[in-house]
């Protein structure tokens, strides 16, 4: 296979690795690189919906290098709740009108965007205007000319851009991550990736809203088959073709149901991949000339586990992982914005998937052509 293409893919990605194994796994060389005692980070969450209040929020009482330091948020009500539960100083409390006044909040670092998808680039680029390091919630944007215009501002401010792939701080999709790097089972042949749920009836949702969703499954979910299809084969992919199945026109009038995709690889690689609004699936499967391995589910906040095959013989059953992984990806960051260095989950790997999900859409308009990507 084309060795270029593969060694192009993974020094992005050991860059970051290496980082992050090093600061976790050999804490006393961690230490000696910084201050003993360096000062946590402070993160604002830029929308308080389902994910910042489930998730992030009580991630970050238990993070080490990073705290809740400050929102936004729209909801006037939400403000006194927040403020009582985490301690919130009153004036690293903001709204979307006043939001550009975080400039001069020396107790704010870096800003955590939660809100639809089609507002991340404009929340971005006024964070990075602000002197804010950034992370946005994937998919970092509507379509990568809109994601390299966040790239873009962030550069030109100099901060840095995260996006939240909190799946790249788990350790047994770290594990599949090492196998297509290492290849202790031979080349990559076929990779099969599935993330769906079943939408409730709350027809209201801006998750069905193509004004800001920008499209449906695909966008939220199917972004996880085609980072999985990229790391399992530690390539980026060079065609892609997408059909579309539709069951309930109304409640998917404006946005894609299911959605199924191939993608090939330089290598000879090629993945089989499902999203959905409207199943349930979470899987991820990789076959090696030697072998194969599963990970089911796959893309939970919690609980992934997974299985090594060395032939048809030999098994190895990975350790069922129940780390905080919104704790790990957003420590990671600060650590990144602290230490000067980049980001394994950097604005350029959320527009990697744009460009992807940028022709599969294109695929999907011409009735299921193939197209080079």
């Amino acid at each position: 296979m084309p060795q270029n293409s593969r060694r192009s893919f993974l020094k992005n990605l050991s860059v970051g690795l290496g980082a992050f194994s090093i600061a976790n796994a050999l804490p006393d060389l961690a230490v000696a690189a910084v201050p003993k005692t360096p000062r946590k980070l402070g993160i604002a969450l830029v929308g308080l919906g389902n994910y910042a209040t489930k998730q992030l929020a009580p991630a970050l009482e238990s993070a080490t290098d990073c705290y809740l330091s400050g929102i936004v948020t729209g909801t006037k009500e939400k403000e006194s709740v927040w403020r009582s539960k985490y301690g919130i100083k009153k004036a690293n409390i903001y709204n979307y009108e006043n939001f550009d006044s975080i400039a001069s909040n020396d107790d704010i670092d870096i800003v955590y965007i939660v809100l639809p998808n089609s507002m991340h680039a404009e929340y971005t680029i006024r964070a990075a205007k602000a002197g804010k390091h950034v992370i946005c919630e994937k998919p970092m944007a509507l379509n990568a000319a809109e994601g390299q215009t966040m790239i873009d501002a962030c550069k030109a401010n100099r901060v840095m851009l995260s996006i939240g792939y909190r799946l790249h701080f788990d350790p047994n999709t770290i594990e599949i991550m090492k196998l297509a790097e290492e290849q202790p089972y031979g080349p990559i042949k076929y990779v099969q990736s599935e993330a769906a749920f079943a939408m409730g009836n709350n027809l209201d949702a801006w998750r069905l809203n193509r004004e800001l969703a920008g499209g449906g499954a695909v966008m939220d979910m199917g972004i996880y088959c085609i980072q999985a299809a990229r790391y399992a084969t530690g390539e980026e992919p060079i065609a892609i073709r997408a059909q579309e199945t539709k069951t309930d026109w109304e409640k998917f009038k404006e946005v894609d149901e299911t959605v199924t995709w191939q993608m090939e690889f330089p290598g000879g690689a090629y993945s089989n991949s499902t999203t959905s609004y409207n199943l349930r699936a979470n899987r991820l499967y990789v076959s090696y000339a030697r072998g194969s391995a599963l990970l089911e589910p796959a893309t939970k906040y919690t609980g992934i586990k997974g299985q090594v095959f060395k032939g048809q013989d030999s098994v190895r059953t990975l350790e069922v992982q129940t780390v905080n992984q919104q704790e790990r990806q957003m420590d990671g960051f600060a650590r990144s914005v602290r230490e000067g260095i980049p980001s394994i989950v950097s604005g350029e790997e959320g527009l990697r998937d744009m460009k992807v999900i940028d022709a599969l859409y294109r695929s999907l308009a011409t009735g299921g052509k193939r197209l080079e990507i």
